[in-house]
């Protein structure tokens, strides 16, 4: 039998590290735990002592000197009953749920818009519409109208649709080119009814016979390349081309600013004269005109492209190519009296101070007279001829009617008399030739300017009108199968009211929301219309995030907008590419 001495020691062992721990963990000094647990000691050695006592006294007594120490130990909660850190707990959840949430709704429309539902076909029954061009007009057209009473056919030399206010950002690799602009074929795709889309360029429209006649002139062509198709309704969307005022050299050695293409070619020869400026042996003269980059015009595009050409300079170029990116400079030339005549003049004067800083120069009320292949001849305001190098010269100077616009004014020559394009009255509906055709976009001569902005409140308002149209024809169909199974008179007034409703189509009404530009070194302008005639007129970084946003928000697609927002910061990461395709 173990002696009462061992069985004490043994107790004390057990007891006093067990009740040491249990006050440091809850921050309780050793000594006053110890001398807690003396009392409780003593006790003990008088029961273990007593040869009768068996285990269960020793464990009874443990259990005591525990409960003695308890109430002795912080309480586990806050004051008001709840656990720390509940709320923040909480917000995490939260947060968790709400990002699950977002990416779960971002997979459902990113696999919605992979996958087209299937289409009725064309009914040989129903009015065809033909529309021409996949432009600004074309495109809201396209998204609004309701097919399922209409046969669409979309014909247009390009089958996508470029989001071209982002153009000037794909001139130096901010944002990649295929990233702004939506094929045509993921709008018409989800359409009730199939709409048929041609890449192929219209050559004349026949308004008297109702025609269309279209031509592949694709490098891969069929055996039928030539098509003559009717058309019930015609959209007359084909946007302008570029203003060269007769200049012959414009067309040969300056670079536009209105197509995907066009935009590549700009960066491909900003490279080109960049790397031809690095050759060894260049002469000083050589090397200052290969670095001067020219920029015609001082509307959005031109001052746009200076803006971006200018960071592409200090943020990239200056890297990777510092023997010769401080000698680029960039010029803009305008032919009137201020740049931006569509801001205001608080906005004006700002953006001339900001390209000043960033050491662009503007020459204002100088006009080009000619262009070759290494100056551009401008007439200053003192009525002299200056020549200017250039290594690369990009022109922006304005829009003038297609060639085929002006087919169409010539086979109208009573009702379209004015030069700068079709004339249209308030509902879109092309003069003299009310009854069929309809015309948007900077292809009109209204009282609009020619922007994006008012193109795509035309195409939506003309989709609206043909979606009129539609329930006025069922309407009609209505009421005449009403009159042949002698319907009663109530029945057939309530559909004359609705029909004289339908019929009432109210004209175009233009919304000005505002205009918007981008001026370089994460600064842009805006011009915002408030109630009545008045205007915010706002410039900086914070104008700069809402310019952004503006845009990402006006892209048509969740495609889009995301691969616009990847190249955004794809660049913030690791900077604009320099490498020429």
């Amino acid at each position: 039998m173990m002696s009462p001495a061992i069985r004490a020691g043994s107790l004390r062992a057990i007891a006093s590290p067990s009740m040491a721990l249990r006050a440091s963990r809850f921050g309780m000094p050793s000594t006053s735990a110890a001398t807690s647990v003396a009392p409780v000691q003593q006790q003990m050695r008088g029961f273990i002592r007593t040869p009768f006592r068996r285990n269960d006294k020793v464990a009874a007594v443990v259990k005591a000197a525990q409960s003695d120490v308890q109430p002795q130990l912080p309480p586990p909660n806050d004051g008001n009953g709840k656990k720390k850190g509940g709320f923040f707990r909480s917000l995490k959840r939260g947060f968790y749920v709400v990002a699950l949430g977002s990416l779960g709704t971002y997979a459902y429309y990113v696999y919605q818009g992979r996958h087209p539902p299937d289409q009725l076909p064309q009914d040989p029954t129903k009015k065809t519409i033909v529309v021409l061009g996949s432009g600004w007009g074309a495109t809201s057209l396209l998204k609004n109208i309701d097919t399922e009473e209409y046969n669409v056919v979309v014909i247009s030399p390009h089958n996508y649709f470029l989001f071209t206010p982002l153009l000037p950002s794909v001139t130096v690799g901010t944002l990649d080119g295929r990233s702004i602009v939506q094929p045509t074929r993921h709008t018409t795709r989800f359409k009730t009814r199939e709409v048929k889309v041609y890449e192929a360029d219209c050559e004349y429209v026949d308004p008297t016979n109702k025609t269309v006649t279209f031509e592949d002139r694709s490098e891969v062509k069929g055996s039928v390349s030539k098509v003559t198709i009717p058309y019930d309704y015609l959209v007359y969307s084909v946007g302008t081309e570029n203003q060269t005022f007769g200049i012959e050299g414009v067309k040969k050695h300056a670079c536009f600013l209105k197509e995907l293409n066009d935009a590549e070619k700009i960066r491909a020869r900003l490279i080109d004269c960049v790397e031809s400026a690095s050759i060894k042996g260049q002469s000083q003269e050589e090397i200052e005109r290969l670095l001067h980059m020219v920029v015609v015009g001082g509307g959005p595009t031109g001052i746009e492209y200076a803006a971006e050409l200018r960071d592409f300079v200090e943020s990239d170029l200056i890297r990777w190519y510092p023997e010769v990116a401080n000698k680029l400079r960039v010029t803009l030339i305008e032919a009137l009296p201020n740049i931006l005549p569509m801001f205001s003049q608080t906005l004006i004067k700002y953006t001339e101070s900001t390209f000043k800083e960033n050491s662009i120069d503007i020459l204002t009320k100088h006009m080009v007279k000619d262009v070759d292949n290494r100056d551009v001849l401008v007439k200053t305001p003192s009525g002299e001829e200056k020549k200017i190098p250039y290594g690369l010269l990009v022109w922006a100077a304005g829009n003038t009617a297609r060639p085929l616009t002006r087919q169409l004014m010539a086979s109208l020559p009573e009702a379209q008399t004015n030069r700068r394009g079709l004339e249209v009255d308030d509902h879109m509906r092309l003069k003299g030739a009310e009854d069929s055709i309809f015309a948007l976009g900077d292809a009109t001569a209204t009282q609009f300017a020619p922007t994006a902005q008012a193109a795509s409140q035309q195409g939506a308002y003309l989709a609206r009108v043909f979606n009129q149209l539609a329930r006025l024809h069922v309407l009609e169909d209505k009421l005449q199968t009403a009159k042949k199974n002698n319907a009663d008179a109530a029945e057939l007034s309530g559909l004359e009211r609705q029909i004289e409703k339908a019929a009432k189509i109210r004209p175009f009404k233009y919304s000005h929301q505002g205009s918007l530009a981008y001026i370089g070194s994460e600064k842009a302008i805006a011009d915002i219309p408030l109630l009545g005639n008045n205007q915010i007129a706002s410039g900086g970084v914070v104008t700069f995030m809402f310019w952004r946003s503006a845009y990402v928000s006006m892209l048509f697609s969740l495609r889009n907008r995301s691969l616009v927002a990847a190249d955004w910061f794809k660049v913030f990461l690791f900077g604009r590419d320099v490498s020429r395709e």
